[in-house]
């Protein structure tokens, strides 16, 4: 058999996730107060080696916000991500709320020393994905995903619609 051929046997399948995009301005109230909390925790951010400073607000089903910011480490591997910060310490301080939106900005400082968000949003690594994803998968209902730049934002449906054929089960 040719090689090729067998790929032409295969079914191809298309995977579409719905984004919708907007300005920051456009947000509804509540979620620019969530974001509001992710833009201090950027401040709040421990980045002396890449510089890059990462924050992370989440909303939970009792009304509560829980934040974290990237926190680097000189042996890198032992860092932590902005999200999972957030994820892990609401999962311990509230373990039995559901999780419902999160919103992650990012920014650094300028030359001058001054503090800016980035212009377009940054998307959470795959550790993250499946962190949130975890939680997601818990609090039984979609965990809504705003990804927060200084002059555009994403919004997605859920944490599964940033990671599909994720893995839930095993």
């Amino acid at each position: 058999m040719n090689p090729g051929l067998k790929y032409l046997l295969m079914k191809e399948i298309t995977i579409t996730t719905i984004i919708r995009q907007c300005r920051p301005d456009e947000l509804p109230s509540e979620t620019r107060q969530l974001a509001k909390k992710a833009i201090e925790m950027v401040e709040h951010a421990y980045a002396p080696y890449s510089g890059f400073q990462v924050g992370a607000a989440i909303l939970l089903s009792n009304g509560k916000v829980v934040g974290g910011s990237n926190q680097e480490n000189a042996a890198f591997p032992s860092g932590m991500c902005a999200e999972r910060t957030a994820c892990y310490q609401a999962g311990a301080l509230y373990p039995y709320a559901a999780f419902r939106r999160i919103v992650i900005a990012a920014g650094k400082r300028n030359k001058e020393g001054v503090f800016e968000l980035t212009p377009q949003p940054i998307s959470p690594c795959g550790a993250c994905r499946q962190a949130l994803l975890e939680y997601e998968t818990k609090g039984a209902g979609p965990v809504e995903v705003v990804l927060y730049g200084a002059e555009t934002c994403y919004v997605f449906p859920s944490v599964a619609s940033l990671l599909p054929y994720a893995f839930t089960d095993f």
